[in-house]
């Protein structure tokens, strides 16, 4: 029997793939959390063979989750599901230890075999995301500038910034002045935009 965790914040969602997901002989649901920051400790408790995240949680996002359950326990395999299908997203997903990205349009059948293909030591990626992916190229943002980008997201001011992140506010400019340009934004807000939707935040 295939163990099952399951991290999604939308009760509703989260009910209907458990049960969608129980018709399937092999697989069990064994846990259910609604935030990113319980992910290892439902994992480890449950002993998960498949953690099911979404990515966009209170506490952790799905991809900071499985790049902290890849690293306490590698042999539990990572599926990202998504409603977001955003190039920037699969990039970082994999990179975090994730062994399968969905978008939550696939039928349930396909998040089922995905599941099974993981275990068989495969990567199961959606292939038109991938084309995506592969057509955008790699996320220009450094992990520094996605930080900046990510904390004047809310409107914060560069003193309340550099505070924040331990930096001094002529370096938060350098930064942000880098990363309006990497998007090719006209301020900073454009580039939280641009940088939101490719997936690159």
């Amino acid at each position: 029997m295939i163990r099952i965790l399951l991290a999604e914040d939308q009760g509703m969602v989260r009910e209907a793939l458990a049960a969608l997901l129980g018709l399937e002989e092999d697989i069990e649901v064994v846990a259910q959390v609604s935030r990113g920051d319980e992910v290892v400790a439902a994992a480890t408790a449950h002993d998960a063979d498949v953690a099911v995240l979404d990515i966009e949680m209170p506490g952790l996002t799905g991809i900071e989750a499985a790049a902290l359950l890849h690293a306490a326990r590698p042999t539990t395999k990572i599926v990202i599901v998504t409603t977001f299908g955003r190039p920037g997203y699969l990039r970082r997903a994999m990179e975090a230890g994730a062994d399968a990205f969905l978008v939550k349009d696939a039928p349930a059948s396909e998040l089922a075999e995905a599941v099974r293909r993981v275990l068989r030591g495969e990567r199961v990626i959606d292939p038109t995301l991938a084309a995506a992916a592969l057509a955008e190229g790699a996320n220009p943002l450094t992990s520094r500038e996605r930080d900046v980008l990510a904390s004047v997201a809310d409107g914060s001011a560069n003193g309340e910034v550099a505070k924040h992140l331990h930096l001094s506010e002529g370096t938060v400019r350098n930064y942000l002045s880098a990363a309006i340009q990497k998007t090719g934004a006209r301020n900073r807000s454009e580039a939280v935009r641009i940088a939101r939707e490719k997936g690159w935040l």
